[in-house]
């Protein structure tokens, strides 16, 4: 009877170990992949925007992905090339640096 418990045991942990790390295998897989499938090209006015993510190309995607997060709690990935998102990402850019030297 000890011997089966001990092999209930082992099975129990052997079970939890495959499965915390395809948990962490499958996270990693999506932080070594392109976020965005398609992007919006239609204007957003920027009231509607709470936040802006800015990922530069790499060896996890060729592209460079721009995700919007709106007030309404909804994520969207914006096209870099839309001249609109180019003068909303300026604007988050020389706001930040004006602050950068504010601070010094």
């Amino acid at each position: 009877m000890n011997g089966k418990l001990v092999v209930a045991v082992l099975a129990l942990f052997l079970i939890y170990a495959a499965v915390s790390e395809g948990v962490s295998l499958a996270r990693m897989g999506n932080e070594l992949r392109c976020q965005c499938i398609s992007t919006h090209v239609k204007f957003i006015p920027p009231r509607n925007i709470r936040d802006v993510k800015l990922t530069p190309s790499g060896a996890h995607c060729q592209n460079v992905e721009i995700i919007a997060t709106l007030k309404d709690g909804r994520e969207v990935c914006l096209e870099p090339t839309a001249p609109w998102v180019k003068i909303i990402i300026k604007a988050i850019l020389d706001k930040a640096q004006a602050n950068g030297e504010a601070k010094r």
